[in-house]
C-alpha cells in the first residue's frame, strides 16, 4: 500500500517513535476555491520536513514558520492536549499573500504530538486493509478510532473533526489493450493500484505501462485473487464475452465500488441478458453493472474514451450523482430521438 495518507500517517508515526515531535494537519472547511478537498492531511516534524498538503503548497511555508519557529508572535502553542483550528484566506489580502486562487479561504485542523499508542493502531489497522474512522474530540484533542461503515464522508461541528481513512484505491482492468494502456496510466495518477489481466499472450507482450501489475490467469480467477473489496474498480475492455463475461461474474458478487465494461448499448443488454439466463445473475446485481460505460463527452479515440471512463469512476468513488444527459445510453438515445 502506498497511497498519500497512509504515507502522511506512517511517516508521523515514525517521526513520534524516534522521540521528534510533530503536527498533524487536516483540512477541516473550504469556502470558495480551495486547492485542495477536506479531510486532506500533512505531517509537519518539528525539524520542518513536511509530507502531504493542504492547500498544494500556497501556505505550507507559514505552516512551517508557525509551528518550528518557537519565537514569533504567531507561534503555534506546543500544548498536545489541545488541537488548534487555523483559518487562511479569510481576507482578499491573505489570499493573495497565500496564494489561495479567487479569494478562498481554508480552515485547518491542526494536532501537535498526536498519541502514539493511537496513531500506531491506526497505521497497523490500514496496512491490514481495514477502513478506519479516526475522531477527534476539539475540547481536549481526545481521538477515538472505530470500524468505518462504508466510505463516509469527513464531518466537522463544533465539537469532533471525523476522518475516514482506508487501503489505497485499486482498479483491475481486464484486458491489455490500448484503451487499458491510457486507463491504466490516468488511474495511476489519480491515486489507484492497477492490475491488469490477460490471458492472450500476444496482448501481455506489448503491455509497457510502468508502476502496474500484469496478471496472465482466467479474468475469473484472476477477480477471485484480486479480492475486491469497497475500494476497488473492475472493468471489463476485451469486448470478448469469453473474457469479460467471466470476470463480471465474479465482480459483481463482491463490493468492488464500480464494476463496468466496454462496449455499446447493443452489446450491454446482450450481456446482462447473458448474465441473467446462464448465471443467473439477480435484478439488483445486474443493476450494479455499469455499461455502456463512461460520460458522454463525444469520445472516439482509445484517449478519449480511457478520460470519459475515468471521469465516470471517480464521479462514483466521490459520491457524485451522474445526470442522465451526461450518461452514455441515455445521451445516445436522446440524441438518436
Amino acid at each position: 500500500m502506498d497511497n498519500l495518507d497512509f504515507r502522511v500517517l506512517h511517516t508521523l508515526l515514525d517521526w513520534r517513535r524516534a522521540g521528534g515531535h510533530g503536527w498533524l494537519v487536516t483540512v477541516v472547511r473550504t469556502w470558495g476555491s480551495s486547492p485542495r478537498p477536506v479531510g486532506s492531511i500533512l505531517a509537519l516534524s518539528d525539524r520542518g520536513a513536511v509530507v502531504g498538503s493542504v492547500s498544494g503548497g500556497c501556505i505550507e511555508d507559514d505552516l512551517i514558520a508557525r509551528c518550528c519557529t518557537p519565537g514569533r508572535d504567531d507561534a503555534l502553542p506546543r500544548d498536545p492536549a489541545k488541537p488548534v483550528l487555523l483559518k487562511y484566506g479569510v481576507s482578499a489580502d491573505e489570499a493573495h499573500r497565500f496564494g489561495l486562487p479567487c479569494g478562498g479561504t481554508l480552515e485547518l485542523l491542526v494536532e501537535r504530538d498526536p498519541a502514539l499508542d493511537s496513531l500506531q493502531a491506526l497505521v497497523e489497522s490500514l496496512a491490514e486493509g481495514c477502513l478506519v474512522r479516526r475522531s477527534v474530540r476539539l475540547s481536549d484533542g481526545a481521538v477515538t478510532l472505530s470500524e468505518a461503515r462504508g466510505a463516509q464522508a469527513f464531518h466537522a461541528d463544533a465539537q469532533t473533526v471525523a476522518s475516514t481513512f482506508g487501503p489505497q484505491y485499486r482498479m483491475l482492468l481486464i484486458g491489455a489493450g490500448q484503451l487499458a494502456e491510457y486507463l491504466a496510466t490516468m488511474a495511476g495518477f489519480n491515486g489507484f493500484a492497477v492490475t491488469v489481466c490477460d490471458p492472450r499472450v500476444e496482448y501481455r507482450g506489448a503491455w509497457s505501462v510502468p508502476g502496474t501489475a500484469l496478471a496472465d490467469g482466467m479474468p475469473d480467477d484472476v477477480v477471485l485473487a484480486f479480492r475486491p473489496d469497497r475500494r476497488s474498480a473492475v472493468i471489463a475492455l476485451t469486448h470478448d464475452p469469453k473474457l469479460d463475461d467471466l470476470a463480471l461474474l465474479e465482480a459483481l458478487k463482491t463490493d468492488a465500488f464500480y464494476v463496468g465494461a466496454i462496449g455499446s448499448r447493443r452489446n450491454n443488454a446482450a450481456r446482462r441478458q447473458r448474465l441473467a439466463e446462464h448465471f443467473d445473475l439477480d435484478a439488483p446485481a445486474l443493476a450494479r453493472l455499469k455499461g455502456p460505460i463512461g460520460l458522454f463527452i463525444g469520445s472516439k479515440t482509445p484517449a478519449e474514451i480511457a478520460v470519459s471512463v475515468m471521469a465516470e469512476v471517480l464521479s462514483v468513488r466521490n459520491g457524485v450523482a451522474i445526470p442522465p444527459q451526461m450518461q452514455v445510453a441515455p445521451a445516445k438515445t436522446l440524441l438518436a430521438g
